[in-house]
């Protein structure tokens, strides 16, 4: 019986220890399963601390130690605002340790993303929370940096496409600039005063910069000139002289003169915050960028697809990532550079007033020079729009010869004629009587037209305008946003029709629009122009359209007789190269009286066409004619 008992209590007791080991292990295992839930659910809340870049998020229960806290946003600053993705992928607890792997996927710049692995180190501490340990000597941000360096991602930039001539040759190469600044925190107020007179400018406009930028604490440098290579070697000693100014080198397009061609090609600079603003993350600060003309428009294309490298200031020299950049294509397009020349050298001759110069190919339709004065600024050679005045009396002409006019037929020419209450005149009030067409052309007589607009439809010059070029679409396919082809409206009453037969009423052009015209005439075609060769501009149709031969021939005899015989008779006289054919226009725009005029010639000599416009010019024949001459003797020289 006693031995039952022992037995018994034996098993009794193996019974009732084996409960409370059993009781025991199922509390450890569950106690396991705790901690490595909260190790893991500290992990994965560092990791989604990062990825919204809230370094109070990136321990459990909100507990980052102080070495976590300090190091992220300095480490990671020079990483930029880009989306970061971080993600837990392996994980391992080991009693109040855990380890485990973290997947990195930073947005380093558009359309580049830094992939990489980093460890992450877990530690549970004395209120049995568990914190991210960070390594000694390493940081905790990127694999083999050192605890204190700081990550930059840098833009890089490939080589900038050329912008070549219709030659082949460049007209906007990439060459170096020299970008003379001041360092407020060494130059004074006496290295800037001499500045001021190495470069030209007033006394004591770079001092009141530097005693801003001085007041503010301001140490960024402040700009002053960028000199080309030839100009800065020129002040090359002077600016070494000068205590605080620096000039750091660097590359950019650049013509053959800081002028040449200078609203068409357009500016390069650093990027504005319009810029930035704009560019859809294909700009930061810092990057210089094509700011303006075709520089600006085909940026994209010119500069090409920018790369990013990314280093640490403990070792700068070894990237930790890098995407290579995407050279620039290069733009060729159809200007001549001797005819861009020529051009801009022959509106010197309007001084100070606003002028332009559009020369076109006769055989081709293309674009030989677009050049505008002043040599900085709008680009009024293709953008601007005026009244054509009697430069239109071409289209209109060209109308009346193909509805049967000929050019020997009588047309009155009196001093004013009075449509619908409305009095019309000519230009200082001449008059020629009774005369042959032709001498009413010749000598732009406004008077004469008019009569003749009676015998015509509304749309009658609107079509022919039309057919010559004049509004006919092709400014959408030239390739230089807000290009203005040229407005001739359809008459809606009959002072509308007089008043567009000799070019006013509703008539609009840019001087492009009446070289194209021109350009028409003196082929016997319409070809829709061109700017841009290379890459090719979608939309153009440059198949010829024939004209009316027989009214081509008498427009052309008429448009010579106004240089032998007309109001640009003895202009070019001189002139070396054949006879010259045109037609002078005087517009006038605004609601003074005498109202203000603007000057045209329109023309072409051989196989170049070309139109002048002078702003508020006295007329054609005294101001625009006579810059049409130089630009002819430049072409020659």
């Amino acid at each position: 019986m006693s031995r039952r008992i022992i037995i018994a209590s034996v098993v009794t007791g193996v019974i009732v220890v084996g409960a409370a080991a059993g009781g025991f292990a199922f509390a450890r295992h569950n106690e396991q399963i705790r901690l490595d839930k909260d190790s893991r659910t500290a992990a994965d809340r560092f990791a989604a601390g990062w990825s919204q870049r809230d370094v109070l998020k990136m321990a459990y229960a909100g507990r980052t130690p102080d070495q976590v806290a300090a190091s992220f946003k300095t480490t990671t600053a020079g990483l930029g605002s880009g989306p970061v993705k971080v993600t837990v992928t392996s994980f391992v607890r080991d009693g109040d340790r855990a380890t485990g792997k973290l997947s990195v996927a930073w947005t380093v710049a558009e359309g580049s993303t830094w992939a990489y692995t980093m460890p992450i180190s877990l530690q549970r501490n004395d209120a049995e929370l568990w914190d991210v340990v960070a390594r000694d000597g390493a940081t905790m941000w990127a694999p083999n940096v050192g605890a204190k360096a700081k990550l930059v991602a840098a833009r890089t930039w490939g080589k900038r496409g050329e912008v070549l001539g219709r030659d082949g040759s460049p007209i906007m190469a990439v060459g170096k600039v020299y970008d003379v600044a001041i360092d407020p925190a060494r130059a004074s107020a006496d290295t800037v005063t001499a500045l001021e007179k190495v470069v030209n400018e007033p006394d004591g406009y770079l001092v009141a910069k530097l005693n801003a930028a001085k007041t503010s604490g301001s140490k960024a440098p402040i700009p002053v000139v960028a000199y080309r290579e030839t100009a800065f070697k020129a002040h090359e000693a002077q600016l070494f002289a000068l205590i605080g100014v620096i000039y750091p080198p660097r590359i950019q397009p650049l013509a053959p003169s800081s002028t040449f061609a200078r609203p068409l090609l357009g500016s390069y600079g650093a990027a504005t915050a319009e810029t930035i603003k704009n560019g859809k993350g294909r700009y930061v600060a810092g990057d210089y960028v094509g700011l303006s003309g075709l520089q600006g428009q085909y940026d994209a294309t010119l500069g090409g697809t920018p790369g990013v490298r990314v280093t640490a200031s403990d070792k700068p020299d070894v990237p930790l990532f890098e995407k290579a950049a995407v050279d620039g294509a290069p733009m060729t397009l159809t200007l001549d550079s001797k005819t861009q020349s020529a051009a801009e050298a022959a509106l010197a001759g309007s001084g100070t007033v606003p002028s332009a110069l559009v020369a076109v190919d006769v055989a081709t339709g293309d674009l030989l020079a677009v050049a505008n004065s002043p040599a900085v600024g709008m680009n009024r050679a293709l953008l601007s729009s005026y009244a054509p005045g009697s430069t239109l009396k071409v289209a209109t002409t060209y109308s009346l010869l193909t509805k049967g006019l000929l050019p020997s037929k009588p047309v009155l020419c009196p001093p004013t004629v009075v449509v619908d209450g409305l009095t019309m005149r000519n230009y200082e009030h001449e008059t020629l009587g009774l005369v042959p067409f032709s001498v009413d052309f010749a000598h732009s007589c406004n008077t004469a037209f008019v009569g003749l607009a009676a015998t015509m439809g509304d749309a009658d010059v609107h079509d022919a305008a039309v057919a010559l070029g004049v509004g006919a679409g092709w400014g959408k396919h030239l390739g230089i946003a807000g290009t203005f082809g040229g407005s001739v409206p359809v008459a809606t009453s009959k002072t509308e029709r007089a008043a567009t037969a000799f070019g006013q009423a509703k008539t609009s052009v840019s001087p492009a629009s009446l070289a194209v015209m021109v350009a028409s005439v003196a082929r016997g075609s319409y070809i829709e122009p061109a700017l841009i060769s290379a890459p090719a501009v979608a939309g153009a149709d440059r198949t010829p359209k024939p004209l009316d031969a027989k009214a081509i021939g008498e427009l052309q005899s008429l448009m010579r007789l106004v240089v032998t015989n007309g109001t640009a008779k003895g202009v070019f006289n001189s002139v070396p190269g054949g006879p010259v054919y045109g037609k002078t226009g005087t517009a006038e725009y605004g609601t003074d009286d005498p109202p203000a005029t603007h000057a045209w010639f329109v023309g072409w000599q051989g196989t170049v066409a070309f139109a002048v416009l002078v702003e508020q010019g006295r007329s054609g024949a005294t101001d625009a004619a006579p810059i049409a001459k130089t630009f002819l003797e430049n072409l020659h020289r």
